[in-house]
């Protein structure tokens, strides 16, 4: 193994982890943006208003990308896998 086919790897995990959990922070800072501009105008304080809507969009997310979310991991490891014999030369 070189210092290429280690960065490579490496660059690999990074793009499937921002891959994978992408649309989840990305829905989840999108309400907390809403919700948050829904405060200040309102001026209302109440702090569970903050965390009900973030975890229902969450949860909803999960159900919505889970199974792309799970066939993106699932072809990286395979790939992983398969290329096993190339790790342990």
């Amino acid at each position: 193994m070189d210092e290429a086919f280690v960065l490579n790897l490496a660059r690999e995990a990074l793009t499937t982890v921002l891959l994978v959990s992408g649309p989840i922070l990305g829905l989840g800072l999108l309400v907390g943006l809403v919700v948050s501009i829904f405060q200040a105008t309102t001026q209302i304080q109440e702090q569970t208003l903050t965390f009900i809507p973030k975890i229902v969009v969450v949860m909803v997310s999960i159900i919505i990308f889970g199974p792309w979310m799970l066939r993106v991991m699932l072809d990286f490891t395979s790939r992983l896998w398969l290329n096993l014999n190339t790790f342990v030369k």
